[in-house]
């Protein structure tokens, strides 16, 4: 079927990427299945995420139908191109219809992308993981992508006004292989697995991360276990 929104958006991306003088590093893209359905999992620590881990996908010349909330459907710019690159929107009163939907697109072979811990993480660190990315792997009987980012809560999150000027920030990306989700294991013990994984990536985008704070007040995008002042956990809310 014949992509007339995707791509063009996919491309103004790239072209914003290089006007900010994005310093973008993306490893593991050979993990991306060339073929079939997949639920690629990523932590959530800003607005601009699903874009950064859409991007992912692009070497093996993949598109990702993510999950997102169905008010951004509704917004008179966004919502007709959210429907154009075939996004799934989720109503959180009554999500049986969008795991449905979800479930269609993967035996369909599609990649869906999911943020499981549903909202952004004010502390930077990752929440407990909701467990639907396990049950519609399971379901589908496809695999689960583990991806971790860092570095895109400098440019837009919550609770701080965007910051799209050009400042070479650095964007760390990280694809994991494949994780199986056996249809006789438990979803929350698939879930923890892939929880495990996902902070596993995490923590080597954090290592890999070439930039510290620039002064004392630009410490917020660090989380307190790395000797940052945004929330603990505990506190983030």
């Amino acid at each position: 079927m014949a992509e007339f929104v995707y791509p063009p958006v996919i491309a103004a991306a790239r072209t914003m990427f290089k006007a900010l003088d994005l310093r973008l590093d993306v490893d593991g893209s050979e993990h991306v299945p060339r073929r079939g359905g997949a639920v690629l999992v990523s932590n959530h620590i800003g607005y601009l995420d699903f874009v950064f881990a859409g991007l992912a996908a692009r070497p093996a010349k993949r598109l990702v139908r993510f999950m997102a909330k169905e008010s951004v459907f509704r917004h008179r710019i966004g919502g007709p191109l959210m429907r154009g690159m075939k996004h799934i929107p989720v109503d959180r009163a009554s999500g049986e219809q969008a795991f449905d939907h979800a479930l269609d697109a993967l035996r369909g072979g599609e990649i869906v992308g999911m943020f499981p811990e549903a909202t952004i993480s004010p502390s930077f660190t990752l929440k407990k993981f909701k467990t639907g990315a396990a049950r519609m792997a399971q379901q589908a009987g496809v695999p689960l992508l583990p991806v971790a980012l860092w570095g895109t809560q400098r440019l837009w999150t919550k609770g701080r006004k965007r910051d799209l000027g050009r400042n070479h920030f650095p964007v760390t990306v990280r694809v994991g292989e494949p994780l199986e989700a056996d249809a006789d294991e438990s979803a929350m013990s698939v879930t923890e697995r892939l929880r495990e994984r996902v902070q596993e990536l995490l923590d080597a985008a954090q290592r890999a991360y070439p930039a510290k704070p620039r002064g004392p007040e630009d410490t917020w995008w660090l989380p307190a276990h790395l000797g940052g002042s945004a929330p603990p956990p505990a506190h983030a809310g």
